[in-house]
């Protein structure tokens, strides 16, 4: 059954009363109570040190926490002159209804620019408010995405895929296309509002790629904003980044589908206006664990080996079976077939019409074998060094494009459909 509204009665009426804002400050969030006050601390202190003279709302969209999530918010004390909301927001648990909650509030108040922050940020200071908000407010632009200077083993899901594609397909260096903390023209809070895809993987995890890809296709003017040291609740990927992982990578083949027309033509890249200027110094380190990384691609290879085998061509499945005898301090996955791996994946799933979900699942594994490999290739690096190796890799991605778009179109031509049942 459809639902019409994120927004509960509460909610609605408590928008009602407040009738018009300039600014709208949407921070999402599921059981942070030892962080969501911080963030709110540094909006609330951002919004009255840089934007006085403007009406603002700080919506808190929460996912029903178990914690105390909402007491603290509630608690808080923002500045008097700007509004507060706290709020449950209604729909399919995820990220991205609590999303949709925001840009169904900015609707109502019909604002001028809106900022989304995630609610672990340690790292948040009351200027990521100007850094987010002034390309909007002040510059012209429709869409701001973050830079951050994050240690090497955070955002692995950006770094091995998001990024590469997002560059590779659309032309465009946006370093991090999901990186959490966003800002956006009013219009295009209500523009994303109304698409009709609030029950699928958007509203889950798949939220800041498809917001991101629909600003680029929509040929939105977008920029970016450096925001510094980012240190947040980092999760360890061969834990908890499975049904992210899942989710984005879904999200991320469905859009690349849906603006086939688009891509195909572009070849290269270029940058995007940056404002501000990139910290230096090493970030708080992540946890990870490699011996974990290699099990459980080791695991999912003995389990799904014939399947690779149909799926990928000999050459990519055979290093696959090479790296599943590899030690975890040896484990070298080469980036080419890395690469192989996710156009032949991304092929797949544009020929299969069943089972797309079961195909995304089938490559996780290797995914956090490439993780694996990342870490043992950057063992030795300082972030900043790293970061250079993530360049040289999406660099690699947007160098062979002309072998996705062969892949693409060989595998649209199926000459068995028995793996579509």
């Amino acid at each position: 059954m459809k639902y019409y509204s994120a927004l509960r009665g509460y909610t609605s009426k408590r928008l009602e009363e407040i009738e018009q804002a300039d600014i709208l400050v949407g921070i999402p969030c599921f059981n942070n109570q030892t962080t969501v006050a911080h963030v709110i601390q540094m909006v609330t202190h951002g919004l009255n040190r840089h934007y006085k003279d403007l009406r603002s709302v700080i919506l808190i969209a929460d996912g029903g926490s178990t914690d105390d999530t909402r007491e603290t918010a509630k608690e808080f004390e923002i500045k008097p002159w700007q509004e507060k909301i706290v709020s449950i927001y209604r729909g399919p648990a995820g990220k991205g209804t609590a999303f949709r909650s925001i840009f169904e509030a900015a609707k109502h108040l019909g604002v001028r620019a809106v900022m989304v922050v995630d609610s672990d940020l340690r790292s948040i200071t009351s200027d990521w408010v100007k850094h987010l908000l002034e390309p909007v407010l002040d510059k012209g632009f429709d869409y701001v995405c973050p830079v951050y200077t994050r240690y090497k083993y955070d955002g692995t899901i950006t770094n091995n895929i998001v990024y590469n594609f997002t560059r590779m397909l659309y032309g465009l260096r946006i370093r991090q296309p999901i990186g959490g903390d966003f800002a956006f023209h009013g219009k295009l809070a209500a523009h994303f509002m109304e698409q009709d895809v609030w029950e699928t993987d958007v509203a889950r995890y798949g939220i800041d790629i498809w917001m991101t890809t629909m600003a680029v296709t929509s040929r939105m003017n977008i920029c970016q904003a450096n925001l510094g040291l980012k240190i947040h609740d980092a999760k360890d990927p061969s834990e908890a980044l499975g049904p992210m992982f899942r989710q984005v990578v879904h999200t991320l083949f469905v859009m690349m589908e849906q603006n086939e027309s688009h891509w195909r033509e572009i070849m290269g890249s270029r940058t995007v206006p940056t404002f501000g200027r990139r910290e230096e110094g090493e970030p708080e380190p992540v946890a990870v664990n490699l011996e974990r990384l290699v099990t459980e691609y080791r695991t999912g290879f003995g389990q799904f080996e014939s399947l690779y085998k149909s799926i990928f061509c000999p050459d990519c499945f055979g290093e696959l079976k090479r790296c599943a005898d590899l030690q975890p301090d040896r484990f070298d996955m080469p980036i080419q077939t890395w690469i192989q791996v996710l156009f032949e994946t991304a092929a797949t799933f544009h020929s299969w019409t069943h089972n797309r979900t079961q195909l995304v699942n089938l490559v996780t594994p290797l995914y956090l074998g490439r993780v694996a490999s990342f870490i043992n290739q950057t063992r030795d690096m300082t972030s900043a060094q790293a970061e250079a190796v993530v360049e040289a890799q999406a660099q690699a991605f947007e160098d062979h494009k002309a072998d996705l778009i062969r892949v693409w179109d060989e595998k649209a031509r199926p000459l068995d459909t028995g793996n579509n049942a």
